[in-house]
C-alpha cells in the first residue's frame, strides 16, 4: 500500500511472522547464486513504516470468526473489523518414502536448508511442476547432481509445447527424470503442489477441497462473511478458479485494497468484481547452467512455449527487479534534513540538563550519587525493599512488543541492584483512538508487559492510564519493586582495583533503531537486535552474585562510557579494552556510514573520560565509528557488572553457560 492511502479513522495492522516476505520468483535464481537474500526480500517494518502500518511478527494459530479474533502463538488475540488473508501456502504432505524430506514452501526454512546442503550429495527433487524444474536447474547451475522424480510420465507445466521445452532443457543439463516412481521411493526436496494452513478450514472458512485455499466472491470477499477477503495462494474465486500463481496475487492486489475501502465507507459502495486473466504468463529461468553461465529463460503462456533464450531472461529479470524497487523506501523519506528524535531509551533527556536541574533543586550542591534503584526500606525477614522507575515512547509499533521490551528494560534496574522483581506498577498513555482501539491497545501492550514478569513470579498490580492529546502516540512507564538480601545490594560504585568489568551482552540498539527509522537498517540487523534485548537478564543476578559480584549498572540511554562514569569513584582509573566490547550486527558499519541516534551528540561529552580516567586498550588508534559506539544509547542493554578480576574467568563462563554467549570481560579497574 502506498503512503497516504489509508481510510481516515482506521488503523491497519500487518501481522507476519517474518519481518521480510521473500520474493518467489526470484528463488530459484538466489538458489543459482544468480541473486544474493536482500535483493528477493522485501522489508516489511520499512513498507509498513512508508504507509502508516502497524507491523506485527507474530505466528497465527487460528481465527474465532465469532468474536472477530485473529488468534496468535504466546500473546493474546487481535480483533479485527476487516480481515484480509494472504497467508501464501505450504508444500503438500509427501509420500510415505519422503521421511524427512525439505518441503520448498515456506521459503525460509527450505532456503536454511538449501544454504546447508553440501554439494557433493545427489539431490532427489518429487515433482513435475514449475517450481521442481526452476529449482532442479538451480541446484544443477551450482555443480550439483539432481533427479526429479514425477509421480506420472509427464512433466506439469501446463501445456504440451511447455513440457517438451522443459524436457529437452532437463536432459542438455543432465538431469535425470524418472517416471511414474513409486511413492515409498525417498527423496530429498517435495516440489509437489501447495495447500492453504489448515487453521483457516479449521476456523469454519468456506474452502476448496483438496486444497484448503478460501472460497471468495469475485470481489475477493469471503463466501458468506462479509468483511473477510482472501487473495493470493491462500484464496480461489469460487466461480473463476485459477491455480496458485505470483502473476494473479499481484493482479489482484489494487482491487483488493478498493474493495477494502469500499467496506469501510459509510454509504458502503458495491464492491468491485475482479476479473483475472485467462492465462498466467510463467518465465522459468535456467539458473546459468550453461558453460557461459550465461542465464536464459523460457516462456510459458496457455498451450504456447518459447525458449530457452537470454532475451527472455533479460526480460524475466527486468521484471522482477521493477517489481523489487516499487517496494524501496523513497529517497525523499530516507533522506531528511531534520532526523527524526529516537524513541525508546534515547528518549530519554540529555545528562546535562539533568544534572544541573537536579544540582538546583539541590540549592547548588552536588546531587547525591546516582542509584539504579532506591531503598525504601526493609521487610520483616531483613531484605532490602528496592524501587526504580522507567519507560519511554514506544520504540516499535507492535503494543505486545514494546510493552515487553518496556517491561524488560525497566526491570533491569532492579536486576542491576541485585534485586529480584517483585511488583509492577503500569503508566500507560494511549493515542486518541475508538474506544474498541485503544482497548486493544492496552490489553496486548499489558501483555506484553505479564510476559516478561509472570516467568519470574512478579505481578502487575495497577496502574494508571492516561489519553495522549497533541497527536502523542503510545508511550508506557513502569514502576518496579523488587528485593535484594543485604549482602547482595549492588550500588553502581566505586569500582576498585583489582576488579574486572564484564558485560553480559553486545551494543548498538541506538544506531541500529535510528537507522529504522531512515530505512537504512537491513532487517536482519533488527531481527538480531531485537532477539537479543528480548531475553531476560534476571537469572544473571544469582549468576554474579556467585562469582563476587560486589558493583554492577545496566547500560541505557547515556552510553556504555557515561554509566561506565558513574561507576568511578574519584581518583580511579579504568582500562577498557576495545576490541572485547561485543558489537550488535550492523551498528558499527551505521556508525562509519555517519548514522547516529539523536540522542548520542549529548552523549559525546562522556568522550572526556577516555582523557582521563578511562584509557583505551587498543592495538590501533580508534576508529570513530569505534568511539561513537561507546556513547550510543542503549535500550534493554546489558549489564555491566564487576567482579574480582581472579573470578572473572570463571563468571565469563557462567554468563556464557546461561545462554549469554556474546558475555564478555572488557575492563579492568586500575590501581
Amino acid at each position: 500500500m502506498r503512503p497516504g492511502l489509508r481510510p481516515a479513522g482506521t488503523e491497519l495492522v500487518l501481522v507476519s511472522r517474518h519481518s521480510t516476505a521473500l520474493y518467489s520468483g526470484m528463488v530459484p535464481g538466489l538458489v543459482a547464486g544468480l541473486y544474493g537474500r536482500d535483493a528477493c526480500a522485501i522489508d516489511l517494518r520499512q513498507l509498513c513504516c512508508q504507509a502508516g502500518v502497524t507491523f506485527l511478527q507474530a505466528e497465527i494459530t487460528g481465527l474465532d470468526l465469532l468474536n472477530r479474533q485473529l488468534q496468535l502463538q504466546h500473546r493474546p488475540a487481535l480483533h479485527f473489523d476487516r480481515l484480509s488473508l494472504d497467508l501464501g501456502a505450504m508444500t503438500c504432505p509427501g509420500a510415505p518414502g519422503d521421511g524427512p524430506a525439505q518441503p520448498v514452501k515456506p521459503l525460509e526454512p527450505f532456503l536454511a536448508w538449501a544454504e546447508q546442503r553440501s554439494l557433493d550429495q545427489p539431490l532427489r527433487i518429487r515433482g513435475g511442476g514449475a517450481a521442481a524444474v526452476e529449482l532442479a536447474l538451480a541446484f544443477r547451475a551450482r555443480g550439483g547432481t539432481v533427479r526429479l522424480l514425477l509421480r506420472g510420465e509427464r512433466l506439469q507445466l501446463g501445456s504440451a509445447a511447455a513440457n517438451r521445452l522443459a524436457e529437452r532443457e532437463l536432459a542438455q543439463a543432465g538431469i535425470t527424470v524418472e517416471r511414474s516412481v513409486d511413492p515409498a521411493a525417498p527423496a530429498d526436496l517435495l516440489c509437489t503442489g501447495s495447500h492453504a494452513p489448515a487453521w483457516l478450514a479449521a476456523a469454519g472458512l468456506p474452502v476448496q477441497p483438496g486444497s484448503g485455499r478460501v472460497l471468495t466472491e469475485p470481489s475477493l470477499q469471503v463466501l458468506g462473511l462479509p468483511g473477510v477477503f482472501a487473495c493470493g495462494d491462500c484464496g480461489v474465486i469460487d466461480a473463476a478458479p485459477r491455480p496458485p500463481s505470483g502473476v494473479w496475487a499481484v493482479r489482484a492486489a489494487p482491487l483488493l485494497a478498493e474493495n477494502l475501502r469500499r467496506s469501510l465507507a459509510p454509504s458502503a459502495p458495491p464492491l468491485r468484481p475482479w476479473r483475472p486473466q485467462r492465462f498466467a504468463l510463467q518465465l522459468l529461468g535456467d539458473g546459468g547452467w550453461r558453460q557461459d553461465r550465461q542465464p536464459r529463460a523460457l516462456a510459458c503462456y496457455g498451450p504456447w512455449a518459447i525458449g530457452p533464450s537470454r532475451l527472455l531472461w533479460r526480460w524475466k529479470d527486468r521484471i522482477d527487479r521493477r517489481f523489487m524497487q516499487g517496494f524501496e523506501r523513497p529517497d525523499a523519506m530516507a533522506d531528511s534534513a531534520e532526523p527524526m528524535a529516537c524513541r525508546g531509551c534515547a528518549a530519554k533527556l540529555p545528562a546535562d540538563p539533568l544534572q544541573r536541574a537536579l544540582a538546583r533543586l539541590q540549592g547548588g550542591a552536588a546531587p547525591p550519587q546516582a542509584v539504579d534503584a532506591v531503598v525504601l526500606g526493609r521487610a520483616d525477614d531483613g531484605h532490602l525493599l528496592l524501587q526504580s522507575v522507567d519507560g519511554f515512547p514506544a520504540l516499535v509499533d507492535d503494543p505486545w512488543l514494546n510493552g515487553r521490551l518496556t517491561a524488560l528494560h525497566a526491570c533491569s534496574d532492579l536486576w542491576a541492584s541485585g534485586a529480584a522483581v517483585d511488583t509492577v506498577q503500569a503508566l500507560v498513555t494511549l493515542p486518541q483512538a475508538s474506544a474498541a482501539l485503544q482497548e486493544d491497545l492496552l490489553v496486548q501492550t499489558l501483555a506484553g508487559v505479564r510476559s516478561v514478569l509472570e516467568p519470574m513470579g512478579a505481578c502487575l498490580v495497577g496502574g494508571h492510564t492516561l489519553e495522549g492529546r497533541d497527536g502523542a502516540g503510545l508511550s508506557v512507564a513502569l514502576t518496579v519493586n523488587g528485593v535484594a538480601p543485604p549482602e547482595r545490594h549492588w550500588l553502581k560504585g566505586p569500582l576498585q582495583p583489582g576488579e574486572a568489568l564484564l558485560l553480559s551482552r553486545p551494543i548498538g540498539t541506538g544506531v541500529l533503531f535510528a537507522a529504522a527509522m531512515a530505512g537504512k537498517a537491513r532487517q536482519d540487523w533488527l531481527d538480531g537486535a531485537l532477539a537479543v534485548m528480548q531475553a531476560s537478564q534476571a537469572e544473571l543476578v544469582a549468576v554474579l552474585a556467585r562469582h563476587g559480584c560486589r558493583v554492577c549498572t545496566d547500560i541505557t540511554g547515556f552510553g556504555l562510557l557515561g554509566h561506565l562514569g558513574e561507576m568511578l569513584a574519584e581518583g580511579g582509573r579504568v582500562e577498557l579494552d576495545l576490541a572485547a566490547i561485543p558489537v550488535l550486527p550492523g551498528a558499527l558499519q551505521l556508525l562509519e556510514q555517519g548514522i547516529e541516534s539523536s540522542l548520542a551528540p549529548a552523549n559525546a561529552s562522556a568522550l572526556a573520560l577516555l582523557e582521563g580516567p578511562v584509557r583505551l586498550r587498543s592495538p590501533r588508534p580508534p576508529r570513530a565509528a569505534e568511539l561513537a559506539l561507546l556513547i550510543d544509547p542503549q535500550t534493554c542493554g546489558p549489564l555491566l557488572a564487576a567482579v574480582p578480576a581472579s573470578a572473572a574467568p570463571r563468571a565469563l563462563e557462567a554468563l556464557q553457560a546461561a545462554g549469554f554467549a556474546q558475555a564478555a570481560v572488557i575492563a579492568q579497574v586500575l590501581a
